[in-house]
């Protein structure tokens, strides 16, 4: 079954993303429209529109987009196992205990600071 062509425009509304997201994207690597018109517009398939959701998702989990090539090459490339992608994910998981860590005491110095003013002085 053949993909359905999206115009770069199309593609933004169906991912929730703007056009100048998608040319961003593109000029990263990390997504590529599947041909262009004879007029050189990039037309995209249902695959871009998953793998750009795929990226905003990952973005929304605290992936950074170089986080995200290197699982999207990983995807891509026929040699990468599940170990590889086991890897990168325990790397990701190590960074976000560490900055955890650094939240929680974060946020037990404001709580010091918040039962320091609880008398209303100053």
């Amino acid at each position: 079954m053949e993909d359905t062509m999206h115009t770069i425009g199309k593609v933004a509304t169906l991912a929730g993303v703007s056009t100048d997201t998608l040319r961003y994207y593109e000029k990263e690597h990390l997504i590529e429209p599947a041909s262009r018109t004879a007029a050189g517009y990039r037309l995209y398939n249902d695959e871009a529109v998953r793998r750009i959701r795929f990226i905003k998702t990952a973005q929304h989990c605290g992936f950074s987009l170089s986080d995200i090539q290197e699982l999207l090459t990983l995807k891509r490339t026929d040699s990468a196992c599940c170990e590889d992608v086991r890897s990168v994910a325990i790397e990701k998981r190590l960074r976000i205990a560490r900055k955890l860590r650094v939240l929680q005491a974060m946020s037990a110095a404001l709580n010091d600071l918040i039962q320091s003013c609880e008398g209303g002085a100053a």
